[in-house]
């Protein structure tokens, strides 16, 4: 059984630059569910297919449950970003940081997504920024990698402006909207994060 105080203890809740990252919560349903369904059509080429049931409140219920379960676990960290003015909160997209490896590898697998609305305004950019120090510092992790469709120019900038370096293309690397594609890998190091922080 898991308990609502060890699972606030493994959930960060990063503030910053006019954001806010943080796990999901129940009653966040309704605000996931609209920004989902109007960005469809703008997330569907660069997402896998979505089943019909994945809008759901049952669905996000148990998305909720597992989220905290994989917090509780260290193995992977699902985040809702929401922009903060005053006591308003809007939620515009997410990020996962997914696939956390121990041992020799020490690394993490980081993945996002940003409602149509709100896309183009540099807040993935700086909300990839503030999780990092959560990657590095607070997970001690050595490297954070990331892959993106070779044509999403957008997603390139949000990692190159981050620091991520190109290291390659992985072929047939994702299945995205029912195909097989290629995609472009990133990684950044703690050496160069350090660098680009010193």
């Amino acid at each position: 059984m898991f308990t609502f105080a060890a699972i606030r203890q493994t959930t960060p809740e990063i503030r910053g630059d006019g954001l806010v990252l943080r796990s999901p919560r129940q009653n966040d349903y309704s605000a996931w569910r609209k920004l989902r369904l109007d960005s469809r059509t703008f997330l569907m080429p660069f997402e896998p297919r979505w089943p019909e049931a994945e809008l759901s409140a049952r669905s996000f219920a148990a998305r909720v449950r597992r989220n905290r379960r994989d917090a509780l676990y260290g193995t992977e960290f699902s985040l809702f970003i929401f922009t903060q003015s005053g006591r308003l909160s809007t939620l515009v997209g997410g990020m996962t940081l997914s696939n956390v490896r121990r041992r020799a590898f020490q690394n993490v697998t980081l993945g996002y997504w940003m409602g149509e609305q709100f896309a183009g305004k540099g807040i993935m950019t700086r909300s990839v920024a503030l999780i990092l120090p959560f990657v590095f510092d607070s997970l001690n992790l050595h490297r954070i990698e990331a892959a993106c469709l070779p044509d999403n120019t957008a997603s390139r900038r949000v990692l190159s402006a981050n620091g991520f370096r190109e290291i390659g293309i992985a072929e047939n690397y994702l299945q995205i909207n029912g195909e097989w594609r290629d995609h472009m890998l990133f990684a950044l190091t703690r050496e160069h994060y350090d660098n680009l922080a010193g």
